[in-house]
Formats: structure tokens, sequence, C-alpha cells
């Protein structure tokens, strides 16, 4: 498969993707060569749309090569490290964190998370001159291969490479570095999607024009100010720097769903959810103020039962034994008869009684509007007993999960804070400037739901994962989160830091050699992450996921690629060196993935006469080598004799086979398949 992604890589250019939808919704502007007819197109959306013949866009040298790199797809396979994934709070674990370029891992997450996740939070290099940020990426492109693809004139592929490959901190650089991954991270946004971007003064105006170019002016959100030091820092020219900026953009702003700023279910205003739709606490059932005793209405005094979130009223024949129409007379001794019939089953059981003990009455009737709306009552616990209220439902066009309350300044939001979190955990410092906990928590709240996937790409020292964590366990709720941070080398780190950055950086060293790890910057977040769910369990006891799944992502090494490029498909001895190289787990996640299941998929293990397939919904994949007739037998027995399995794909990895010899005795027991009652079509598909 690197080997077809290569080729693919090799024709891409850098407006494929609008090419192609152009291509899907505007066929008629297209010639028999498929050159584009621009006056056609005009003409086509003349009575749609004003067109302009001025503009206002961003530029910045580079901005093509960008849009390059995020058409390319990855060449790097993704590596599950088996021991960590494994242990017992791994091996479930729906949260992920990828240890690998950001680039890469957004370009794999596409291929199983596009339009899928509900929120972003990221905290790119603000290229302030001291945060080491510098340009640099992996690509060899010659002059030449820059004119081709981006059209451009020998000066200016030369400009560009001269850009990149100077490790260069300009603001150029800083905008080609972060258009491709916001380009990604925008098809990974559900459509009511949020993201929010950490950023300070030296490129906060550029990132606002990046975001108008990538997401559309008309879906901003807002630009938070967020006080992280009272006391303010290089007070040059006596202006004191005293916060940051969160920017914040929707995928499409009309359809934007935000939540409420609050965690406290008790809180008035609290907006909930049900299958009806969203409602908050209303207005008490039991009666109050002039006519709220038993006597004053005594048809209304009764009790009602509660269990498993339900609520249930009594039968008509008990209703008439507690309350006799003609006498007026209440069977005090039937009610507690029925009331320990009813607790003996679970339920719980409610009379309107007040706390002082004063019988007092329901203000709705049993053959009302308790009848009519028994799904719309809500039951609380004080330590007084149980109250019931009514549920109330927003009003007619009012939308509550699009009007959280206000983010303002919290002194918790301080950057010193974040810095005191980590030594918690770590006993030292060993990450300059972490976020604080509750600032992300705060995004967090408004920007994701009970079980939303949650992204984080830029993870540093996993605040975001922390705080998921922490969320979780405060509201019960199962959201989700991916990480991905790139493995820095802190001993390169430390040759390039100041004399303040070498000790905290030397501090992490230390900590990372005591545990035994390797060091670099991700195994900080991964350890963060393990020493705060302890925390979490043992403050909490909340039944979280307090897990993570680990993925590598490795670029495959020039031997490897030396020798699927000399691969002969043709030879009668399989290439069996090269998945040795890549390892049949890693081939197996990598692929997975490409198909749409994701990370977290557990592929079943089929046995087909002594060799091992991998078998998951629709695809079954032969990986390893030595398939022979024998082994194509015992798999379309199963075919045919196992009702359930029906893979509709049959993807092999060709270095693995003489691929003729293989093909060949598959597709001849396909027609017998194809025959049968089950009438298959099976895709075999050999990857490279």
């Amino acid at each position: 498969m690197i080997k077809y992604i290569q080729t693919q890589n090799e024709s891409k250019s850098i407006n494929d993707k609008e090419i192609a939808i152009l291509k899907e919704h505007f066929p008629e502007c297209f010639d028999k060569k498929g050159t584009f007819d621009i006056v056609r197109f005009k003409e086509s959306i003349n009575d749609k749309i004003d067109i302009t013949k001025e503009g206002y866009e961003l530029k910045f040298l580079g901005k093509g090569y960008a849009k390059l790199l995020a058409s390319l797809d990855t060449t790097t396979v993704i590596a599950p490290n088996l021991e960590h994934n494994k242990l017992l709070e791994n091996k479930n674990s729906e949260n992920i964190y990828i240890s690998g370029d950001n680039l890469d891992g957004l370009k794999h997450l596409l291929k199983s998370y596009a339009n899928k996740v509900k929120c972003i939070y990221i905290d790119p290099p603000y290229n302030t001159g001291s945060d080491g940020f510098v340009y640099n990426d992996s690509f060899n492109f010659s002059v030449e291969d820059l004119q081709q693809k981006l059209s451009v004139d020998e000066e200016e592929a030369q400009r560009i490479l001269n850009l990149i490959n100077r490790n260069f901190a300009s603001h150029s650089a800083w905008l080609l570095f972060m258009y491709p991954r916001l380009q990604l991270a925008r098809d990974l946004l559900t459509d009511d999607g949020v993201i929010f971007i950490s950023i300070d003064d030296n490129e906060q105006a550029n990132l606002k024009l990046l975001c108008d170019d990538i997401f559309g002016e008309e879906n901003t959100i807002g630009i938070l100010p967020t006080i992280m030091n009272l006391k303010g820092n290089n007070a040059e020219f006596g202006f004191s720097g005293t916060h940051e900026y969160t920017i914040v953009y929707s995928r499409k702003k009309e359809m934007a769903k935000f939540f409420e700023f609050d965690l406290d279910e008790e809180e008035e205003s609290t907006w909930k959810e049900d299958e009806t739709g969203y409602y908050k606490k209303g207005r008490g059932l039991l009666a109050d103020g002039e006519g709220k005793y038993r006597e004053d209405r005594t048809n209304m005094y009764f009790p009602i039962f509660y269990k498993n979130n339900k609520f249930e009223l009594i039968d008509n024949s008990s209703y008439k034994r507690i309350y006799n129409a003609d006498s007026k007379h209440f069977d005090d001794d039937f009610i507690d008869e029925l009331i320990k019939k009813y607790e003996k089953e679970g339920y719980i059981s409610i009379l309107p009684i007040n706390k002082s003990g004063d019988k007092l009455r329901w203000t709705w009737g049993i053959d009302g509007k308790f009848k009519s709306h028994i799904n719309d009552i809500i039951l609380t616990e004080t330590k007084n007993g149980f109250t019931v209220y009514k549920k109330q439902r927003p009003e007619l066009g009012d939308m509550p999960s699009k009007k959280p309350k206000s983010i303002f300044y919290k002194p918790e939001y301080s950057s010193g804070n974040g810095t005191n979190q980590m030594k918690r955990l770590f006993g030292d410092k060993v990450f300059n400037n972490p976020k604080p906990l509750e600032l992300i928590m705060d995004f967090l709240i408004v920007g994701s739901d009970k079980d939303s996937i949650v992204v984080d790409f830029f993870s540093g020292s996993a605040t975001a994962f922390d705080a998921v964590l922490q969320l979780n366990a405060l509201d019960n709720k199962k959201r989700k989160i991916i990480s991905i941070q790139l493995p820095e080398d802190l001993n390169k780190n430390y040759s390039l830091a100041s004399d303040e950055g070498k000790k905290v950086i030397n501090n992490a060293i230390k900590y990372l050699k005591k545990k035994n790890r390797p060091l670099t910057l991700d195994y900080i977040g991964i350890e963060r992450i393990i020493n705060s769910a302890v925390e979490i369990k043992a403050k909490t006891k909340a039944d979280i996921d307090y897990g993570f799944k680990h993925y590598i992502l490795n670029e495959p090494k020039q031997n490897t690629l030396d020798k699927c490029e000399t691969f002969d498909k043709a030879s009668l001895i399989p290439g069996g060196s090269i998945l040795e190289d890549f390892g049949a787990e890693t081939v197996l996640t990598t692929w997975l993935n490409y198909d749409g299941y994701g990370l977290n998929t557990n592929a079943q293990e089929i046995d087909l006469d002594g060799y091992t397939g991998y078998y998951y919904d629709k695809h079954l994949y032969l990986i390893n080598p030595n398939f022979t007739k024998e082994n194509v037998v015992a798999l379309f027995e199963k075919y045919e004799d196992i009702g359930d399995f029906n893979p509709e794909n049959v993807i092999l990895f060709g270095y693995s086979f003489n691929e003729w010899s293989v093909t060949e005795m598959l597709e001849q027991n396909l027609k017998i398949l194809n025959d049968t009652e089950k009438n298959l079509k099976i895709n075999i598909n050999v990857r490279y």
C-alpha cells in the first residue's frame, strides 16, 4: 500500500480535492479533455451568488506548497504498542494516544474519523522566537518538482525551497506549518463541531486570517482573551503582557452546538436532554400557599412510586380504596400496606408530605395531568427526602444548547496553576508553560457532549487528555479523546535550550530514565495521563475509561523501501522479509484504519487449516506468507458452512504471496461461490 501511495502522491496537485468537487457538482463546466471552463462556471452560478472581481485573502510564501502537503497521503504506518495495549486498563479503552508527526496523524485519522469529531483543542507553537519553533518537513522536492506541482516559475520554486530547507521560523514558515494541519482538522469535525486554538500576540492576527481562509469567516465563533498571568511579563515600554487568546471556529456555524457552562446538576438553569428533547427543572408538584393541605383537596393526596428512572401511578381500584369519593375518607392503613408492597418490589414511594411532616396535596390529579404527563416528572433527593418537579421544556425557538453561559476569567486559568498541576503529578517541573486543566475543561464543557470524540493534535503535556478524564469523572459522561504528539528528542531539545529551559528538560529526562521510558516528549504526556488516572480514580471512585491505546507512526526505513521497489510480483519467492520489517500487527492496524474501521477495532483471528487470517465486518485480511491451496479450500469452506461469515473484500499483503498463483486459486473458487445460493460478490485486492 505504501508503494501505491507513493505512486499516487507523484501525480497529486494542490487543487485535486477542489477539482473533484467541481466535477461532481458542475460536470457541464469541463470539456472532454477535463479542462475547466471558468466562463461557463460563472454563468451557471451567476443567478445564485454575487460575483466580485475584488478579493481579500491571506497570502504568504509557500501557501501553494502548504496545500500540496495537505493533498499528499502519508506513507507512515501505524504500529501498535502491543505491550501497553494489552494491559487490563487499556485493552478495551476507546481513548487513543499517537506518537508521531501530527500531519501524518491527521491524514491517518481522516480515513476513519472524518466528520466524526465534535471538539478539537490545540495549543500549537506560538512562534515567539524562544519556543523552539522552526519549520521542518521530510519531503524532498527539487526546484523542478515544485515548478510542475505548484505551477510557479524557477525563482518562486527556489524561494519556497529556501524557506522549507533552512529550519526557518518566519511568519511565512509558521503559516506554512499550520495551514495543512488546520485544513485536515476541518475535515475531521462534525457539521456541528468546534475547534479551540490557543495563541498569543505573535501569530494571533495571522491565525485569525488563516482560519478565515480554511473555515470561512462566517464560521467564526469568537476570540477569547484569557488572562494567564496577572503580574504580566517582559514589560517593555511599560506595556506588560498578561493574556493569551483562544480562537474559536465551527465547521458550520448555523449548526454549531454548544452546551451549558455548568456542571452543577441542581442548578435551575441547567438544560438536559431526554428522548423527548431538552428540559430543565421546573416548578415543584407539591402544593404551596393557600389550599395546600390534604383536607383542602382530599382527592389529590395519594402515593406515587419510582423505579429505574420511571414513575408509576396506582391503579384505579387501589385509588378507590385510598379515597372514598362519597365519604371523602382516607384509608391510611391501606396506603401503608400499598407502600410496603411496592417497596418490596424495589420502588421508592413518595407522598405529598413536606419536611415538617405536614400532609399536603399534589398540584396534579391522578386521572388528569399525572396520568398524561407521567414522563414529564423529575425526582430529586434532598436531605429531607424526595421532591417531585415538572420538566420545563424550552419555549418555541429557544435552543438552550446554543446559548451557554459566558466564559469569564478565572484565577484558575493562570499558567502557574498549570505548572503546579504538573509538579504535583511528577514531583518537579518537567514542562514549560502547560495549560491549566480548568481552562481546557471549560472549553470541553461547552464544546463536547456526553459521548463526543475530542482531538488534540498538539498534545504537549497532555492537558486536554487529562481534562477529558477529569470531566468524565465529574459528570459521568463518556467523552473519548485522540491525542497526537511528536516524539521530540529531549536530549536534542536540551542542547538547544536556554539555561532555564535546560533545567526543566533535565528534570523530564531524569524522570523518564527512572521510569525506564524513551527520552522523548511524548512519554511525558503518556506518564502524565497514567499518573492523573491513578489520582482521579483514587479521589472520585468514578467508573470511567481511564486507559488508552498507544500507537506509533513509523516511516518505513530506506532498506525496506528498497526491498519494496525491487520486489518482483511474478517471482515464485514471496518477499517475507518485508513483512518482518513492518510486522503483521502494524500492517493489520494500518489497514483496518485505512478501511474506515478506526483504531479501536479488534479483528477476529480466523484459522484456515493452520493459516491465520484476520476478519472484521466486510473485510478479510491475508497478511502472513505460506498461503497454500489447502488454506484456499479452508477459506471457501467457511464461506459455505458459516452463515454469518461473509467478507466481501479479501485483502492480500502482496509481498507475502506469489500473486499469480494465489489470485488464480482464489478467483477459481470465487466463480464456484458466485453460483451458489449465497450469490456472493467478493473482491480480491492486493496491496503493496
